[in-house]
Protein backbone atom coordinates (compact mmCIF):
# COMPACT_ATOMS: atom_id res chain seq x y z
CA UNK A 1 0.00 0.00 0.00
CA UNK A 2 2.80 2.44 0.89
CA UNK A 3 4.62 1.56 -2.48
CA UNK A 4 0.84 2.33 -4.48
CA UNK A 5 1.00 5.82 -2.36
CA UNK A 6 4.69 6.74 -2.88
CA UNK A 7 4.06 5.88 -7.08
CA UNK A 8 0.71 7.87 -7.32
CA UNK A 9 2.85 10.58 -5.11
CA UNK A 10 5.28 10.75 -8.21
CA UNK A 11 2.81 10.67 -10.89
CA UNK A 12 0.71 13.39 -8.94
CA UNK A 13 4.26 15.47 -9.21
CA UNK A 14 5.14 15.03 -12.62
CA UNK A 15 1.42 16.14 -13.81
CA UNK A 16 1.95 19.28 -12.06
CA UNK A 17 5.24 19.75 -13.23
CA UNK A 18 3.67 18.81 -17.02
CA UNK A 19 1.33 21.81 -16.42
CA UNK A 20 3.78 24.11 -15.35
CA UNK A 21 5.83 23.43 -18.16
CA UNK A 22 3.16 23.70 -20.67
CA UNK A 23 1.65 27.02 -19.10
CA UNK A 24 5.47 28.63 -19.14
CA UNK A 25 5.53 27.54 -22.95
CA UNK A 26 2.86 29.43 -23.93
CA UNK A 27 3.18 32.75 -21.96
CA UNK A 28 6.03 33.51 -23.98
CA UNK A 29 4.14 32.87 -27.23
CA UNK A 30 1.36 34.78 -25.94
CA UNK A 31 3.55 37.62 -24.55
CA UNK A 32 5.36 37.70 -28.40
CA UNK A 33 1.63 38.18 -30.49
CA UNK A 34 0.95 40.76 -27.84
CA UNK A 35 4.26 42.58 -28.02
CA UNK A 36 3.92 42.38 -32.42
CA UNK A 37 0.48 43.29 -32.36
CA UNK A 38 0.98 46.28 -29.92
CA UNK A 39 4.23 47.07 -32.82
CA UNK A 40 2.23 47.06 -35.72
CA UNK A 41 -0.58 49.31 -34.28
CA UNK A 42 2.62 51.93 -33.71
CA UNK A 43 3.36 51.50 -30.48
CA UNK A 44 6.81 53.34 -29.19
CA UNK A 45 10.11 52.20 -27.45
CA UNK A 46 13.30 53.52 -26.58
CA UNK A 47 16.58 53.34 -28.28
CA UNK A 48 19.87 55.18 -28.67
CA UNK A 49 19.02 56.35 -32.54
CA UNK A 50 18.43 59.63 -32.58
CA UNK A 51 16.78 59.40 -36.69
CA UNK A 52 13.53 60.41 -37.49
CA UNK A 53 11.91 57.07 -36.88
CA UNK A 54 14.11 56.07 -34.23
CA UNK A 55 11.14 54.56 -31.53
CA UNK A 56 9.56 53.12 -34.53
CA UNK A 57 10.42 49.07 -34.55
CA UNK A 58 8.58 48.09 -38.08
CA UNK A 59 8.54 50.15 -41.03
CA UNK A 60 4.83 51.18 -42.08
CA UNK A 61 3.77 51.83 -45.60
CA UNK A 62 1.33 52.92 -47.47
CA UNK A 63 1.01 49.42 -49.49
CA UNK A 64 -1.18 51.25 -52.55
CA UNK A 65 1.76 52.83 -53.27
CA UNK A 66 3.88 49.60 -54.07
CA UNK A 67 1.04 48.69 -56.29
CA UNK A 68 0.90 51.76 -57.82
CA UNK A 69 4.67 50.98 -59.09
CA UNK A 70 4.25 47.55 -59.82
CA UNK A 71 0.54 48.09 -61.60
CA UNK A 72 0.75 51.49 -63.33
CA UNK A 73 4.27 52.80 -63.38
CA UNK A 74 6.09 50.20 -64.53
CA UNK A 75 3.65 49.62 -67.77
CA UNK A 76 3.71 52.87 -67.85
CA UNK A 77 6.94 53.31 -68.65
CA UNK A 78 7.24 50.29 -71.09
CA UNK A 79 4.89 52.17 -72.88
CA UNK A 80 6.37 55.47 -73.17
CA UNK A 81 9.27 54.19 -74.84
CA UNK A 82 8.63 51.25 -76.89
CA UNK A 83 5.19 52.34 -77.08
CA UNK A 84 6.39 56.07 -78.63
CA UNK A 85 8.81 54.28 -80.69
CA UNK A 86 6.15 51.95 -82.04
CA UNK A 87 3.55 54.86 -82.81
CA UNK A 88 6.17 56.77 -84.55
CA UNK A 89 7.56 54.40 -87.13
CA UNK A 90 3.90 53.46 -88.05
CA UNK A 91 3.55 56.82 -88.28
CA UNK A 92 6.48 57.84 -90.68
CA UNK A 93 5.43 54.12 -92.78
CA UNK A 94 1.99 56.14 -93.74
CA UNK A 95 2.95 60.13 -93.53
CA UNK A 96 6.81 59.54 -94.84
CA UNK A 97 9.34 62.58 -93.42
CA UNK A 98 9.04 66.51 -93.68
CA UNK A 99 11.62 66.50 -96.84
CA UNK A 100 13.32 70.20 -97.70
CA UNK A 101 11.05 71.84 -100.84
CA UNK A 102 13.74 73.32 -102.25
CA UNK A 103 16.14 70.31 -101.26
CA UNK A 104 19.67 71.65 -99.78
CA UNK A 105 20.89 75.02 -100.51
CA UNK A 106 24.33 74.51 -99.87
CA UNK A 107 24.58 77.66 -97.59
CA UNK A 108 24.95 76.88 -93.74
CA UNK A 109 23.29 79.29 -91.37
CA UNK A 110 24.59 79.68 -88.19
CA UNK A 111 22.01 78.56 -85.45
CA UNK A 112 23.58 77.48 -81.72
CA UNK A 113 26.83 78.50 -80.47
CA UNK A 114 29.61 75.44 -79.28
CA UNK A 115 28.66 75.99 -76.07
CA UNK A 116 25.26 75.38 -76.40
CA UNK A 117 25.72 72.65 -78.73
CA UNK A 118 27.56 71.44 -75.50
CA UNK A 119 25.17 71.85 -72.65
CA UNK A 120 22.36 69.85 -75.03
CA UNK A 121 24.51 66.78 -75.47
CA UNK A 122 25.58 67.40 -71.46
CA UNK A 123 22.39 66.70 -70.68
CA UNK A 124 21.11 64.53 -73.61
CA UNK A 125 23.20 61.86 -73.19
CA UNK A 126 23.01 61.20 -69.41
CA UNK A 127 18.92 61.91 -70.08
CA UNK A 128 19.07 58.67 -72.41
CA UNK A 129 21.35 56.47 -70.30
CA UNK A 130 18.92 57.32 -66.91
CA UNK A 131 15.82 56.27 -68.95
CA UNK A 132 17.53 53.07 -69.78
CA UNK A 133 18.57 52.26 -66.62
CA UNK A 134 15.52 53.92 -65.01
CA UNK A 135 13.82 51.45 -66.91
CA UNK A 136 15.64 48.58 -65.74
CA UNK A 137 15.13 49.62 -62.13
CA UNK A 138 11.29 50.54 -61.75
CA UNK A 139 9.93 48.26 -64.53
CA UNK A 140 12.60 45.30 -65.09
CA UNK A 141 11.71 42.51 -62.48
CA UNK A 142 8.46 42.71 -64.10
CA UNK A 143 10.00 42.47 -68.14
CA UNK A 144 13.45 41.26 -67.82
CA UNK A 145 14.07 39.19 -64.91
CA UNK A 146 11.78 36.38 -66.36
CA UNK A 147 14.24 36.25 -69.22
CA UNK A 148 17.71 36.22 -67.24
CA UNK A 149 19.13 33.81 -65.25
CA UNK A 150 19.93 35.09 -62.00
CA UNK A 151 23.68 36.11 -61.78
CA UNK A 152 22.90 38.09 -65.01
CA UNK A 153 19.76 39.84 -63.50
CA UNK A 154 21.94 40.76 -60.41
CA UNK A 155 24.87 41.92 -62.75
CA UNK A 156 22.27 44.08 -64.85
CA UNK A 157 20.66 45.40 -61.49
CA UNK A 158 23.58 46.25 -59.92
CA UNK A 159 24.80 48.14 -63.94
CA UNK A 160 21.55 50.08 -63.54
CA UNK A 161 22.13 51.26 -60.55
CA UNK A 162 25.48 52.73 -60.40
CA UNK A 163 24.91 54.00 -64.08
CA UNK A 164 21.68 55.84 -63.04
CA UNK A 165 23.11 57.04 -59.29
CA UNK A 166 26.19 58.53 -61.44
CA UNK A 167 24.48 60.03 -64.45
CA UNK A 168 22.30 61.74 -62.49
CA UNK A 169 24.38 64.87 -61.85
CA UNK A 170 25.63 65.54 -65.39
CA UNK A 171 21.75 65.54 -66.15
CA UNK A 172 20.97 68.06 -63.28
CA UNK A 173 23.32 70.41 -64.52
CA UNK A 174 22.46 70.20 -68.09
CA UNK A 175 19.09 70.50 -67.36
CA UNK A 176 20.05 73.68 -65.45
CA UNK A 177 22.02 75.52 -67.95
CA UNK A 178 19.48 74.71 -70.49
CA UNK A 179 16.49 75.88 -68.44
CA UNK A 180 18.26 79.05 -67.81
CA UNK A 181 19.76 79.97 -71.02
CA UNK A 182 17.14 78.96 -73.76
CA UNK A 183 14.13 80.25 -72.09
CA UNK A 184 14.12 83.45 -73.44
CA UNK A 185 13.91 82.09 -77.09
CA UNK A 186 11.02 79.44 -75.77
CA UNK A 187 8.02 81.90 -75.00
CA UNK A 188 4.49 81.46 -76.39
CA UNK A 189 3.29 83.30 -79.06
CA UNK A 190 0.27 83.60 -80.91
CA UNK A 191 1.13 82.07 -84.12
CA UNK A 192 2.22 79.14 -82.04
CA UNK A 193 -1.39 78.01 -82.06
CA UNK A 194 -1.77 77.96 -86.02
CA UNK A 195 1.52 75.88 -85.63
CA UNK A 196 -0.34 73.50 -83.29
CA UNK A 197 -3.38 73.42 -85.60
CA UNK A 198 -1.45 71.96 -88.27
CA UNK A 199 0.74 69.87 -87.04
CA UNK A 200 3.63 71.85 -87.76
CA UNK A 201 3.19 71.18 -91.78
CA UNK A 202 4.71 68.00 -90.85
CA UNK A 203 1.37 65.99 -92.46
CA UNK A 204 2.23 65.18 -95.84
CA UNK A 205 -1.50 64.20 -97.08
CA UNK A 206 -5.13 65.92 -96.25
CA UNK A 207 -5.71 69.74 -95.98
CA UNK A 208 -2.63 69.77 -93.74
CA UNK A 209 -0.14 68.85 -96.82
CA UNK A 210 2.38 71.69 -97.69
CA UNK A 211 1.20 73.55 -94.48
CA UNK A 212 3.97 76.00 -93.40
CA UNK A 213 3.02 78.06 -90.74
CA UNK A 214 5.05 80.95 -88.98
CA UNK A 215 7.80 79.73 -86.77
CA UNK A 216 10.73 81.84 -84.83
CA UNK A 217 13.80 80.54 -83.31
CA UNK A 218 11.59 77.33 -81.88
CA UNK A 219 8.56 76.28 -83.46
CA UNK A 220 5.61 75.18 -81.24
CA UNK A 221 6.58 71.80 -80.44
CA UNK A 222 9.85 72.66 -79.64
CA UNK A 223 8.40 75.01 -76.95
CA UNK A 224 5.81 72.39 -75.73
CA UNK A 225 9.12 69.99 -75.55
CA UNK A 226 11.10 73.12 -73.65
CA UNK A 227 8.52 73.64 -70.90
CA UNK A 228 7.53 70.16 -70.19
CA UNK A 229 11.47 68.84 -69.72
CA UNK A 230 11.72 72.33 -67.45
CA UNK A 231 8.84 71.22 -65.43
CA UNK A 232 9.39 67.66 -65.11
CA UNK A 233 13.27 67.83 -65.39
CA UNK A 234 12.67 69.96 -61.97
CA UNK A 235 10.76 67.18 -60.40
CA UNK A 236 13.10 64.44 -61.25
CA UNK A 237 16.32 67.02 -59.98
CA UNK A 238 14.01 67.34 -56.95
CA UNK A 239 13.07 64.40 -56.10
CA UNK A 240 16.07 62.83 -57.01
CA UNK A 241 18.00 64.53 -54.56
CA UNK A 242 16.04 63.33 -52.00
CA UNK A 243 16.54 59.93 -53.16
CA UNK A 244 20.24 59.82 -53.88
CA UNK A 245 21.15 61.94 -50.59
CA UNK A 246 19.14 60.20 -48.20
CA UNK A 247 22.02 61.57 -45.21
CA UNK A 248 22.19 64.66 -46.20
CA UNK A 249 18.14 65.58 -46.35
CA UNK A 250 17.06 63.19 -44.18
CA UNK A 251 13.53 62.62 -45.48
CA UNK A 252 10.64 61.08 -43.54
CA UNK A 253 9.66 57.35 -44.83
CA UNK A 254 6.46 59.21 -46.22
CA UNK A 255 8.15 61.82 -48.18
CA UNK A 256 10.49 59.03 -49.71
CA UNK A 257 7.92 57.31 -50.86
CA UNK A 258 5.81 60.67 -52.58
CA UNK A 259 9.33 61.18 -54.17
CA UNK A 260 9.53 58.07 -55.40
CA UNK A 261 5.96 58.21 -57.01
CA UNK A 262 6.69 61.85 -58.47
CA UNK A 263 10.47 60.96 -60.04
CA UNK A 264 8.69 57.64 -61.66
CA UNK A 265 5.78 60.06 -63.11
CA UNK A 266 8.01 62.45 -64.38
CA UNK A 267 10.48 60.15 -65.92
CA UNK A 268 7.56 59.01 -67.67
CA UNK A 269 6.23 61.59 -68.90
CA UNK A 270 9.94 62.81 -70.00
CA UNK A 271 10.41 59.64 -71.55
CA UNK A 272 7.24 59.85 -74.24
CA UNK A 273 8.69 63.45 -74.81
CA UNK A 274 12.24 62.66 -75.87
CA UNK A 275 11.44 59.66 -77.87
CA UNK A 276 9.07 62.49 -79.64
CA UNK A 277 11.60 64.77 -79.80
CA UNK A 278 14.98 62.32 -80.76
CA UNK A 279 12.53 61.12 -83.95
CA UNK A 280 11.51 64.46 -85.04
CA UNK A 281 15.03 65.73 -84.75
CA UNK A 282 16.66 62.85 -86.37
CA UNK A 283 13.99 61.16 -89.18
CA UNK A 284 10.97 63.62 -89.26
CA UNK A 285 12.49 66.43 -89.74
CA UNK A 286 14.82 66.57 -92.81
CA UNK A 287 18.34 68.50 -91.95
CA UNK A 288 17.27 69.02 -88.32
CA UNK A 289 19.63 66.81 -86.90
CA UNK A 290 22.30 68.99 -88.41
CA UNK A 291 21.96 71.77 -85.88
CA UNK A 292 22.80 69.58 -82.74
CA UNK A 293 25.83 68.14 -84.65
CA UNK A 294 27.60 71.25 -86.08
CA UNK A 295 25.23 74.33 -84.56
CA UNK A 296 24.61 75.12 -88.46
CA UNK A 297 21.28 74.45 -89.78
CA UNK A 298 20.77 74.43 -94.53
CA UNK A 299 19.67 78.05 -95.05
CA UNK A 300 16.61 76.26 -96.94
CA UNK A 301 15.84 74.45 -93.80
CA UNK A 302 15.44 77.67 -91.53
CA UNK A 303 13.57 79.24 -94.63
CA UNK A 304 10.83 76.03 -94.32
CA UNK A 305 11.28 75.50 -90.57
CA UNK A 306 11.73 78.91 -88.87
CA UNK A 307 11.20 81.54 -91.21
CA UNK A 308 10.45 84.20 -88.71
CA UNK A 309 13.85 83.86 -86.97
CA UNK A 310 15.83 83.63 -90.58
CA UNK A 311 13.73 87.20 -91.18
CA UNK A 312 14.92 88.82 -87.60
CA UNK A 313 18.96 87.74 -88.41
CA UNK A 314 18.54 88.99 -92.19
CA UNK A 315 17.51 92.00 -91.36
CA UNK A 316 19.60 92.96 -87.65
CA UNK A 317 22.56 91.91 -89.43
CA UNK A 318 23.25 88.53 -87.21
CA UNK A 319 22.80 86.46 -89.73
CA UNK A 320 25.79 84.25 -90.25
CA UNK A 321 27.25 81.56 -92.58
CA UNK A 322 29.61 78.63 -92.74
CA UNK A 323 32.81 79.59 -94.32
Amino acid sequence: MKKILIALSVALSLLFCGFALANTAEEPSSANELMWTQVKEGAQGVTTSKGQAHNQLINTYDMRVFQLRSDLLAPAIMAALFGMIIVFVLFIKVNGISKLHGGFSGKMVHRWSKFDVSIHWLGAIPCLLLILTGLTLLAGRFFFHPYLSEGLWAGLINAAKLVHDYMAIPFMFGWLLMTVLWAKNQMPKMYDIKWMIVVGGYINFGPFKGKHPDAGFANAGEKLWFWTFALFGLVICASGMLLLFPNIFEPSRTLSLIALVLHSVSAIIITAFSIVHIFMATVMSEGGMECMVSGYCDENWATQHHNLWFDEIKQNGTLTYKK
